[in-house]
């Protein structure tokens, strides 16, 4: 098995890094679906902010086209063979203040529904001996198919609020095998280095 894999950046434009990793079930910092070393990016404007807090942001659930990220272009982050491309999974509300709290209630039920309930619409890439996932992906937005070479850069898809997700964010992680109820997460890097937690990236197209 590899013991690391270094990725490019999947997307261009402003977006912040979270949990890198955390310490949290279902995802991120657990051995759980091989999420030891998952990081999510979430989209964010000139401010860093992914969409303007209201009232009733905090009280209520919202469409997930409210968020400027909704929909942003994702690019594969190295070269490989597309070995899963799942993309008919519906793109929910999202969910800040009071409403995330809530629907962290009901995260057990998607974990012991198994991986595409967590995941989303998702790709996977093969690539080196590793297979890097890119997760929570917008419905329909696929452009990219299973066993289709991709090189670093090329489009595969749009970020979205599918599967086990509070808002707009792609979440990326590396694992040792296709088969995720048997793999192992593999760490990963961004051109050389791990974003901190809360960082904002800059990637120019």
């Amino acid at each position: 098995m590899a013991t690391s894999i270094d990725l490019d950046y999947p997307f261009t434009g402003r977006w912040r890094a979270q949990n890198s990793p955390a310490n949290r079930v279902p995802s991120h910092g657990t051995a759980l679906l091989a999420s030891s070393y998952a990081i999510d990016f979430v989209p964010v404007d000139a401010a860093g902010r992914t969409a303007p807090v209201t009232l009733g942001s905090l009280a209520r659930p919202e469409p997930p086209e409210r968020f400027p990220g909704f929909g942003r272009a994702l690019s594969a982050p190295v070269d490989g063979i597309v070995v899963a491309a799942h993309g008919t999974e519906t793109d929910h509300a999202a969910f800040r203040g009071l409403p995330s709290i809530r629907y962290a209630l009901t995260q057990q039920r998607r974990a012991n529904s198994g991986w595409v309930a967590l995941a989303g619409n998702h790709v996977l890439i093969e690539a080196r001996g590793v297979v890097v996932a890119l997760c929570h992906l917008r419905r329909g937005s696929l452009e990219v198919q299973t066993g289709q070479h991709v090189r670093v850069g090329e489009a595969i898809a749009r970020c979205g609020n599918s599967g086990n997700s509070t808002e707009p964010h792609v979440h990326v992680q590396a694992i040792s095998t296709r088969d995720i109820e048997r793999a192992e997460g593999v760490p990963l890097t961004f051109k050389g280095s791990l974003p901190r937690n809360g960082e904002v990236i800059d990637v120019t197209g």
